[in-house]
């Protein structure tokens, strides 16, 4: 990918990987054979040059993210790479003893190369996408589930984007948009609301194995110098625990290569139409530190977006700018005998001027409001990886530490009256640690066993008032301590059939108390209040069970069982602290694969799921206008998934999916029933679970198209439909969102190492509604979130 190339000329380059000692260019007749794991070919050569003692090149830094599947090297080193790069485009060729290069296929041999080309022997295995995520490093056509795998080339092109970047390639992802740093995620239609409380999310985040938010919102990290970002529909319970009720995303970011130096630059400036400029610039660089054995991966960016809401009451033009700032740095050793340690960690900053919400109804892309609404979002990571190849078996230990901080400020000025501010301060500290040992699945069986341990404090404080002298409110803090085993195996009952099991036993031990409480009117009140924030226990187990059959080459049917569920806790409610119920989901899926997306010419995934979803957790505004959480009752959800990709000519790709989601509180609370009886009269389909869109799709096209010589024109566009939706519970949140259309056309033109990018996103210059709540308080002012206006952004990447 563009901005992972790592090239050591402008031009074509060679990079080398070292073998512990070169040696003979096959392997002797009789040697014991060994797997190979499938992969990257950045991650898979290494390991057979060290252990057939060869050194291994390629032409084209860029082919170090083709994808390999799994293979036994076998008697003779040309029928190993026969196998290895069957359906990539490559071939291998022995430019001298013990010297092989990989390159583009189709070469003529000569000069006396021996050559092993990358088209398919009858023994040779599919090409695959290997889905880490699963734990197991399942084949994509092994996993029975709802899984997109999205690359980091497709991530980055046009800019490195942030959480949005993915939004724009999945129909079954949504998120809110209150701005960068502060939003939350939605998988499956299991949402809750609009603005970020003490619930857990609904959707767990991870970068590598470490889990990057508990109850707190999306980092929205920059996408930048990864891998992929794989997306498991949920519920994902037995692997991933609480918090996964619609799935998980899982962000593989590019690891420290050995031997290797070089580096890449993507920057790019915009012009937004009814707004200021924007500017964007992201650097990555891999060193060695030590040869063979340690390297350090370090990666930078700044991110300016100009705003494009006006206040004409405050006579402020473009008031909403957004600033991003941050990093990345790992350190992978090599510590001998199969032993690999990687340190790593991540800082981001966020600035956001003001609220990104406009007036409903009013003149274009303008909002009357008194109290400047910015927030600042920063968050820290720091985590160590610990992993050993134990030939058939694998270990991985990751022990992760997290800050997160949220400062928020809301317009709370009543109708007519003197300005007011609120001001939110969302403070979360976290503890993850997981252990694991697997076997991933062979010819019978595979298996994961694991352990994790996960401690999340969270301080909500809250003042509200006049600007200069606002009063604390009541707040609240919450602690989960989690502690958890789970297995899951896999058997083939037939070379066709495949059957998995698995379960996760969960002990979690809840506290939590309020901050700046009211005084306690009396003693039974006090005593309540005791009572409220009493630690509590509460032991889960959560089984799976799926079955998946491959009745044809390239076909996957499977069927699936899974169940999730989410800790309670406490919620400020009128002033006063209240205990909210843990809620659990179990879902029935059932879907189909046919063909490997990028690989074959054409492919499709159809899934189909039900949800039962208890004592649904969900936040609303309380009598006093403030943000609250409660447990609404019980509701199901169908949900229906279509996504293909068509490649009708070598140059040209077009790709579609269709995502339908019926939501529907079927049993509501007492609190909720109330509500219900009171909004039935004047708004239809409230019974509806919030902020999922009933229907979404999205098309887009890529044309790749060669020049002269390395240069090539590459071009891609999409377009996306969200249908409406609810932005949440009660008589405020109530209110319609969505039913819009956004777009993108992105062109590049350069070589593998240098290009000049232009793209131009929102092509409509529509105003859109986005899922959002620009304030949670009544100001008498309907409020409407809108598309970013038509941007235009040139850019340019490099890598040396």
């Amino acid at each position: 990918m563009e901005v992972a190339r790592f090239t050591v000329t402008a031009a074509r380059t060679v990079i080398l990987i070292a073998a512990l000692c070169a040696g003979a260019p096959a392997l002797a007749a009789g040697a014991p054979t060994y797997d190979l794991p499938a992969g990257r070919l950045a991650d898979v050569i290494p390991l057979l040059g060290r252990r057939a003692q060869i050194s291994i090149s390629v032409a084209d830094a860029t082919l170090w993210q083709r994808r390999v599947p799994k293979v036994t090297v076998g008697p003779t080193l040309a029928a190993t790479f026969r196998r290895m790069l069957a359906g990539t485009g490559t071939q291998a060729v022995e430019v001298a003893s013990g010297v092989w290069r990989i390159k583009t296929a189709p070469p003529r041999a000569g000069n006396g190369e021996q050559v092993a080309h990358s088209q398919p022997v009858p023994d040779a295995p599919p090409a695959d996408i290997v889905v880490t995520a699963s734990k197991r490093d399942l084949a994509l056509r092994d996993y029975a589930g709802s899984v997109s795998v999205v690359s980091g080339a497709d991530l980055t092109f046009g800019g490195a984007g942030g959480t949005d970047a993915l939004l724009s390639r999945l129909a079954t992802v949504s998120s809110t948009y209150l701005g960068a740093g502060r939003n939350k995620l939605f998988i499956r239609g299991i949402a809750d609301s609009s603005f970020t409380g003490p619930t857990q999310a609904t959707v767990g985040q991870y970068i590598g194995d470490a889990r990057l938010t508990y109850n707190a919102p999306d980092p929205d990290l920059r996408l930048y110098d990864v891998q992929s970002v794989e997306v498991l529909e949920g519920p994902q319970g037995t692997l991933y625990g609480a918090g996964s009720l619609g799935g998980i995303i899982r962000t593989v970011p590019n690891a420290p290569l050995l031997n290797v130096t070089g580096g890449s630059m993507l920057s790019g400036v915009s012009a937004t139409q009814h707004g200021q400029p924007s500017g964007d610039l992201a650097a990555a660089i891999n060193l060695p530190v030590a040869g063979e054995h340690a390297a350090l991966r370090l990666v930078g960016y700044g991110v300016s977006d100009g705003g494009y809401i006006d206040n004409p009451l405050r006579h402020r033009d473009d008031i909403n700018r957004t600033s991003i700032a941050g990093g990345r740095a790992t350190l992978r050793v090599v510590a001998g005998d199969g032993w690999v340690v990687d340190l790593g960690g991540i800082v981001q900053q966020t600035w956001g001027d003001d609220s990104q919400y406009a007036d409903a109804g009013g003149p274009r892309l303008e909002r009357a409001s008194a109290i400047p609404e910015g927030f600042d979002a920063f968050y820290a990571l720091g985590d160590l990886v610990v992993a050993k190849d134990l030939g058939s078996l694998r270990f991985r230990s990751t022990t992760a530490l997290v800050a997160q901080r949220l400062d928020e400020r809301y317009d709370a000025t009543p109708p007519g009256g003197v300005p007011q501010v609120f001001e939110q301060r969302n403070h979360t500290d976290l503890v993850s640690h997981e252990t694991r040992l697997w076997q991933p699945l062979g010819d019978h069986v595979g298996w994961v066993l694991g352990a994790s341990v996960i401690h999340n404090a969270t301080r909500l404080s809250r003042t509200l008032g006049a600007p200069d002298s606002p009063v604390p409110v009541t707040g609240v803090e919450n602690r989960v301590t989690e502690l958890t085993f789970y297995g899951e195996a896999s058997y083939r009952l037939a070379p066709w059939l495949t059957l998995t099991g698995g379960g996760r036993l969960s002990h979690t031990a809840l506290s939590g108390a309020a901050t700046d409480p009211l005084p306690a009117p009396s003693l039974f009140a006090t005593l309540a209040r005791s009572a409220i924030v009493a630690d509590r226990d509460t032991t889960r187990l959560l089984p799976s069970a799926a079955l998946l059959a491959t009745p044809v080459d390239r076909l996957s049917l499977y069927l699936r069982y899974q169940e999730g569920f989410r800790p309670g806790g406490l919620a400020s409610d009128s002033g006063f602290v209240r205990r909210f119920k843990g809620d659990r989901v179990s879902t029935v899926e059932g879907g189909l694969r046919y063909g490997t997306p990028g690989l074959d010419p054409l492919d499709l995934a159809l899934t189909v799921s039900h949800t039962r979803w208890n004592d649904i957790q969900a936040d609303f505004l309380d009598a006093s206008g403030l943000p609250s959480t409660d447990n609404i009752g019980n509701g199901r959800i169908w949900s229906a998934a279509l996504s293909g990709g068509w490649r009708p000519l070598p140059e040209w790709r077009v790709d579609a999916s269709f995502a339908f989601n019926d939501g529907r509180v079927t049993e509501p609370s007492a609190r909720y029933a109330a509500f219900l009886r009171f909004a039935a009269a004047s708004v239809g389909g409230i019974d509806r679970i919030p902020n999922v869109a009933r229907v979404t799709g999205r098309l887009g096209v890529d044309w790749q198209h060669p020049l002269r010589g390395d240069l090539s024109l590459h071009v891609a566009g999409w377009g996306r439909y969200i249908g409406r939706s609810r932005i949440g519970v009660g008589p405020v949140l109530g209110a319609e969102q969505g039913e819009y259309a956004d777009s993108a056309l992105t062109a590049r033109i350069g070589t593998p190492a240098m290009g000049l990018t232009l793209g131009a996103t929102n092509l409509a210059d529509a105003i859109g509604n986005r899922f959002a709540l620009g304030t949670p308080f009544i100001t008498g002012r309907s409020q409407i979130t809108p598309l970013r206006p038509r941007t235009i952004r040139l850019g340019f990447d490099f890598s040396f």
